[in-house]
């Protein structure tokens, strides 16, 4: 059997990474034509190759459509197309496993024989597609319940006897509340969550009701950057993962312990996206884990780069938000404002429109509904500055 590259020792990891790298390098100047004008030339240094953020990317996608001139492979080796909130275009490659993420769900207990319970959309947007394939390849059952329907939920969960749950740590907790609701309770044993924030205290609930709760961090652009093993301290970045921390105005790399901007790149080459600026930041711990990986860790994530923010498990551009607005109302300013009830995420819509009257409002939230994948509660303000912040996220974490 193969030795597991996140086990290697020091030396060996570098090397490995060094080569795929090199390798990865000179296929992307090759094949995808947007990262060739990114690079000096296909014997490139990584730090030479220019950092594409996402809200960039959504740009690119819409002058060189679908995919901004970044796939790597013939068309007939992309197995679908998924379009996420930018809006964009991620494609999925042939592989099983294209996200990677069975590694990180292995070291979370997951294995073949559970039944687990995928409570992640599968429409439209890949997250759902990303952990069905890797547990899929864990040999796992995987019930596909998506989002919503809660108390059909609780009943696919009970009845199929899932002991392992996949989805956001606020849906875990919702679930079990409708499952107290209706007189039952759920035997789920492992948990696995990504999209959200992970305060300890929802752990900390999540846990006491009979789970152990790893989370992981990713991308629908690059699939799995960092996981948790069942020590949980801090999420290993994958020896197939490059992430750099980057001072965001600078471009500096920034060291262990500093917050800084996830800057990723991926051994992967459906989609090779060199050094993709997440926006996310986050900060690296390097002491050595208990469970033998070897890689540096991601602490958490702290915040975001930008205006993009991520909303119960989706990212939300304002710029989508102005653009429905505007159809209905030509020229109005838009601030979207975020915060948190308990274990739920709320989105309200500040909108200056004088000539907008509130009764169309509810047309308007279902529009952006449509588009955002989240939905927002409008309210009309008699005043908002041209240079007020697009976005104000008011949450707070642990």
């Amino acid at each position: 059997m193969e030795a597991d590259p996140d086990f290697l020792p020091g030396e060996e990891r570098r090397a490995y990474q060094e080569a795929w790298l090199r390798d990865l390098i000179a296929y992307a100047h090759a094949n995808a034509p947007a990262m060739r004008e990114r690079m000096p030339g296909a014997d490139a240094a990584l730090a030479d190759v220019r950092i594409t953020r996402k809200d960039e990317l959504i740009d690119l996608q819409r002058a060189a459509p679908p995919f901004g001139g970044f796939l790597g492979v013939p068309p007939d080796q992309v197995a679908r197309v998924f379009l996420s909130p930018g809006p964009l275009f991620d494609p999925q490659g042939t592989a099983p496993d294209h996200w990677r993420w069975a590694p990180a769900l292995r070291a979370a207990g997951f294995a073949g024989g559970m039944t687990v319970h995928c409570a992640v959309s599968y429409h439209g947007t890949p997250l759902g597609w990303m952990f069905d394939g890797a547990l899929r390849v864990l040999g796992c059952t995987v019930i596909p319940a998506g989002v919503g329907n809660t108390e059909l939920q609780v009943q696919m969960i009970r009845g199929a006897r899932a002991t392992g749950f996949v989805g956001t740590p606020s849906g875990l907790r919702i679930l079990h509340d409708k499952a107290r609701e209706v007189g039952t309770q759920l035997a789920i044993e492992r948990a696995f969550v990504a999209g959200e924030m992970l305060p300890p205290s929802l752990r900390e609930e999540l846990q006491a009701l009979g789970a152990t709760v790893c989370q992981g961090y990713g991308t629908a652009d690059l699939g799995c950057l960092g996981y948790e093993c069942l020590e949980r301290a801090g999420m290993h970045v994958p020896a197939d993962v490059l992430v750099e921390i980057i001072d965001p105005q600078s471009g500096a790399p920034l060291p262990p312990g500093e917050t800084g901007e996830v800057v990723a790149t991926v051994n992967e080459r459906t989609y090779p996206i060199l050094r993709f600026g997440t926006g996310d930041l986050s900060l690296f711990r390097d002491d050595p884990c208990a469970c033998g990986r070897t890689a540096p860790r991601l602490v958490r994530i702290v915040g975001r780069v930008g205006d993009a923010a991520k909303v119960r498990g989706m990212f939300v551009h304002p710029r989508q938000v102005e653009e429905v607005v505007g159809r209905y109302a030509p020229g109005a300013r838009a601030q979207l404002v975020i915060t948190r009830t308990g274990a739920h995420d709320e989105l309200e819509v500040l909108l200056h429109a004088p000539a907008f009257g509130a009764s169309g409002l509810d047309e308007v939230a279902n529009a952006v509904h449509e588009v955002i994948k989240v939905r927002p509660k409008l309210r009309l303000v008699d005043d908002l500055p041209v240079d007020a912040p697009k976005v104000r996220d008011l949450r707070t974490w642990e």
